[in-house]
């Protein structure tokens, strides 16, 4: 990118400086990205790690003072996890004392060991504040649009009447309350209806959800997560028999829909990943090997014996990150009829898309691949050739942020709008 309009500096903020989760890995991706351009990075976190990486790569860590929710026990994270005074004193001193005109501040999550707190000092930057949306919380209380307990979709108004007297909360109804009062905290304290800064949409499907919250739609601008193949070269899946699974073992997942209907049909199934419903998937399908979490690495190597990748996610999914990382080897998916990328899988004959809810659908889905060599190989190919266009490459990604700051400090050419941005 030309360096006119680069910041001074990008200041990125997030629960944690270590690679907890997707929110986190894109976090510190960022980082490491943009420091490779040569704009110095600062890295705010609400927890005392931080990757060894970072300060090699000269990318400057604080920690705020804060510490993961779950780690304070229950009253203190009750009450911390509405305020938290001393992290927002933290973010204020920094700011006073290294802000300068140029400077980006680009949040990613705060609500795991962070607070609405950092919405307080945060307003004061707001014109050159970036939030990145890696779920709903910036609109919605449980975060997912989801009822958890009944396993639907949500459309009620987010902390309207009928919001707040719904127990949707994947734990109980009092834990929903203080994620309303949560979530209006937030709203106090950055109404990002008027506020001038802008959010980020990790696709189009998200955009009149966020809005539901409310957030200001001009104020969203489209930018998929960056997607790396687990493998450089495709996957021969025609010659290969196994159906994988990659993600966290939670019923919002899927994972038990999926041992229930591989069983059905008797086909094999692998599992990368762990959670509470690993014995569930043990029992409902015993042929399953479950393998636990891996390694970027070791995914790749495993996946060399994928037929098909199946992510049938029953709640709301921001992205899909695996059944992108799985079609860009070549591996040809199956994922919910509610997977933001569904529509385009379908059409570009990627892989298949059912509700997972419906057992008989998704077996015959899994049938449908699991039986026919020259119709999983098709998928392959074009899965190689196409999928790409569904996400940028990491150094794209890294242009667009850039082009996203140079608009927050009123470079005319930073990111067009939402109608503009739709291709991602």
């Amino acid at each position: 990118m030309n360096r006119t309009g680069a910041p001074d500096r990008v200041v990125v903020i997030n629960d944690d400086a270590v690679e907890r989760g997707g929110a986190a890995a894109i976090a510190l991706a960022s980082a490491r990205l943009i420091a490779e351009r040569g704009i110095p990075v600062t890295f705010l976190s609400g927890s005392g790690e931080a990757e060894a990486d970072l300060a090699a790569r000269g990318i400057g860590t604080v920690w705020l003072g804060g510490r993961q929710l779950l780690a304070r026990g229950r009253a203190p994270a009750f009450l911390r996890g509405l305020h938290d005074p001393a992290t927002n004193a933290a973010l204020v001193d920094w700011i006073e004392a290294n802000d300068t005109s140029r400077t980006v501040y680009h949040l990613h999550n705060w609500h795991k060991a962070l607070s609405p707190s950092v919405f307080d000092g945060l307003g004061r930057v707001a014109s050159r504040l970036v939030v990145h949306a890696h779920d709903f919380f910036l609109s919605c209380p449980n975060g997912a649009y989801f009822h958890y307990p009944r396993q639907h979709e949500c459309g009620l108004v987010p902390n309207g009447v009928r919001c707040l007297a719904t127990s949707c909360d994947r734990r109980h109804y009092t834990h929903k309350l203080w994620r309303a009062g949560r979530h209006a905290l937030r709203h106090r304290r950055l109404d990002l209806t008027t506020s001038a800064a802008r959010v980020v949409a990790l696709h189009e499907t998200m955009v009149p959800l966020l809005a539901r919250g409310p957030i200001a739609a001009s104020r969203i601008r489209v930018l998929h997560n960056p997607v790396t193949p687990w493998r450089k070269t495709r996957v021969p899946v025609e010659t290969n028999s196994d159906l994988f699974f990659v993600g966290r073992l939670d019923g919002d997942k899927g994972a038990q829909l999926l041992a229930r209907a591989a069983e059905r049909i008797g086909v094999g199934l692998r599992v990368i990943g762990d959670g509470p419903l690993a014995p569930e998937i043990t029992r409902l399908c015993p042929r399953a090997d479950l393998l636990g979490w891996r390694r970027r690495t070791e995914i790749g190597e495993l996946v060399a014996g994928a037929r098909v990748v199946v992510s049938p996610t029953v709640s709301r999914e921001p992205f899909g990150l695996v059944a992108l990382e799985a079609l860009m080897s070549g591996i040809p998916v199956i994922v919910a009829k509610n997977s933001p990328f569904a529509d385009e899988i379908t059409k570009q004959g990627l892989g298949l898309a059912c509700d997972p809810h419906d057992e008989e659908a998704l077996a015959g889905a899994i049938a449908a691949l699991a039986y026919d060599d020259l119709l999983v190989r098709r998928m392959s190919q074009r899965a190689m050739t196409e999928a790409r266009r569904l996400a940028p490459t990491p150094a794209q990604w890294c242009g667009s942020l850039l082009s996203l700051y140079a608009e927050c400090l009123g470079d005319p050419a930073g990111l067009p709008d939402i109608g503009e941005a739709a291709d991602g």
